[in-house]
C-alpha cells in the first residue's frame, strides 16, 4: 500500500480529561486523568493512513508555537509528509475532550486556530499535491470552501474523493456530488438527510437519500455495529472486529477513515478496504488517545486474519 494520500484538513493539541460525568454548567468536579496529545481529524486520519501504510501528505495551517512543534513531531514519527503554513498571528487548535470514566464515550469542543483561515486559494496553492494524489480525504473541521476546492481538484485530477462530514454540516448538493465516497457516523447521516439512524436499515435509509443527492458510495459508520457500505450496485453491513477491551472511543472514526484511504490507494475494491478500515478502527479504540492508539498494519492485517 504504497499510493498516495493527501489529506486537508486541522491539528488540533488534545487536552482530554476522564471523569464520572460532566460537570453542570457552574460546577467544579474531580477527574480521573488528564493527558495532553495530538488530535484533529485531519491530522488523525494522516496518521492513521500513514501507519496503515500509505504514503501521506498533510495540507493544513498551524502556529508558530508548542502545539505546532508537537504536531511536526506526531507526523515524522508517523511518516506523514507535512505540507504546510505557519502563521505568528494566530495559533495551533486545540480541543477540550472529556471522556466518560465508564463507558469510554466522549463529547469534545475544537477551536482550529490558524487552521480557521484554510481558504479555496490556499487549496489552490497545495494543487500540485492533490493532482498527485491516489485518494483525497478531507473532512469539514476547515472551513467548507476550502472542503470543497479540495474536492473538486482532486476530482480534476482523477483521484478518489473521500468526505467525512464531520462535524455534520448542511452540505450542497454539488459537493455531495464530488464524494466518490461519504463516510458519516450516525447522527452526521441523520442531519444530512432528516433519517433518525438508529439500525442498520435506518443506515440503508439514510445512505439511499445521500446517493439520490449524487454520492457515489456511502459508507456509514455504527460504532460498536461495524459499518454500512451501500451504494447503487449493493448494501452490505460490515460487522465491527473486536480486538480487545474497548478502552476509549476518541479517534475510532478517524481511524476507520486513514485505513480505509490507504487500502483504497493501495487498489482495494470498496468492500476490502471497508473491512480494512474497521479492523483499523477496532485495534484503535483498545488504547487510550486519537492519534497515539492508530495501530500499524502489521496489527491491522493480524487481527483481518484473525491471528
Amino acid at each position: 500500500m504504497t499510493a498516495r494520500v493527501v489529506v486537508l484538513g486541522i491539528f488540533v493539541a488534545d487536552t482530554t480529561y476522564r471523569a464520572e460525568r460532566m460537570p453542570r454548567l457552574g460546577e467544579t468536579i474531580l477527574g480521573n486523568s488528564f493527558v495532553l496529545g495530538p488530535g484533529g481529524k485531519g491530522s488523525n486520519q494522516a496518521v492513521a493512513a500513514a501507519r496503515a501504510g500509505g504514503d501521506v501528505r498533510m495540507l493544513t495551517k498551524l502556529g508558530q508555537d508548542d502545539f505546532a512543534e508537537m504536531a511536526l513531531g506526531v507526523w515524522t514519527g508517523a511518516g506523514v509528509t507535512p505540507v504546510i503554513s505557519q502563521s505568528a498571528e494566530s495559533y495551533t487548535g486545540a480541543a477540550f475532550i472529556y471522556v466518560e470514566e465508564s463507558s469510554g464515550n466522549n463529547a469534545i469542543i475544537v477551536a482550529p486556530g490558524a487552521a480557521a483561515t484554510i481558504s479555496a486559494g490556499d487549496v489552490d496553492g497545495w494543487g500540485n499535491e492533490i493532482a498527485q494524489a491516489s485518494v483525497l480525504l478531507t473532512q469539514l473541521e476547515q472551513p467548507l470552501d476550502a472542503a470543497y476546492r479540495a474536492l473538486e481538484l482532486a476530482r480534476e485530477a482523477g483521484a478518489v474523493t473521500i468526505l467525512n462530514p464531520a462535524p455534520a454540516a448542511s452540505l450542497p448538493d454539488d459537493m455531495l456530488a464530488l464524494c466518490d465516497y461519504l463516510t458519516p457516523n450516525e447522527s452526521e447521516a441523520e442531519g444530512l438527510t432528516g433519517i433518525a439512524v438508529h439500525s442498520v436499515e435506518d443506515a440503508r435509509k439514510a445512505a439511499e437519500a445521500l446517493l439520490e443527492k449524487g454520492v457515489g458510495r456511502v459508507v456509514v459508520t455504527l460504532g460498536e455495529n461495524g459499518v454500512l457500505l451501500h451504494g447503487r450496485d449493493r448494501s452490505l453491513h460490515i460487522p465491527a472486529i473486536t480486538a480487545g477491551p474497548v478502552v476509549e472511543t476518541t479517534g475510532a472514526g478517524d481511524a476507520f477513515n486513514g485505513g480505509f484511504a490507504t487500502a483504497l490507494a493501495g487498489g482495494a475494491g470498496a468492500e476490502e478496504a471497508a473491512r480494512f478500515g474497521v479492523a483499523t478502527a477496532g485495534v484503535s479504540v483498545t488504547r487510550p488517545g486519537a492519534a497515539r492508539s492508530m495501530p500499524d498494519r502489521a496489527e491491522i492485517e493480524a487481527l483481518l486474519a484473525g491471528r
